[in-house]
């Protein structure tokens, strides 16, 4: 599911580009470089925080979502709460998973890059 692909693969990633990122940061303040570029990765690293903190709690109010939908007994019922209280999470997770992907080295994303499967025949 959406959650586990995003707690389990894309959070792990984008924590270890922002630990980059901050070793950068730290890096160049050691050396007494106050740079534009500090402030720049400075935000880098307040983005890619606020669509890590985003997945993770969307992906915790999906689970309790789906845990309560499980408890439905007929299935109809159940594949209804899905449609309408589950599946509009997959389009608010998949939002914030965008955006990292737009910010993370191509080299470290564990997944195939939406421009990248344009370029495939």
């Amino acid at each position: 599911m959406i959650g586990d692909l995003a707690l389990n693969h894309i959070i792990p990633t984008a924590v270890k580009y922002q630990n980059e990122l901050i070793l950068n940061v730290k890096g160049l303040r050691d050396l007494g470089l106050e740079c534009e570029s500090i402030g720049t990765m400075t935000e880098a690293i307040k983005t890619v925080s606020h669509h890590i903190s985003q997945i993770q709690s969307l992906a915790e109010e999906m689970r309790l979502v789906r845990r309560d939908a499980n408890k439905i007994e007929d299935t109809r019922e159940r594949a209804l709460v899905y449609d309408e209280k589950v599946k509009p999470y997959f389009e608010q997770i998949r939002e914030h998973v965008d955006k990292l992907e737009l910010i993370v080295d191509d080299e470290d994303w564990p997944l195939v890059k939406y421009r990248e499967l344009l370029m495939v025949r």
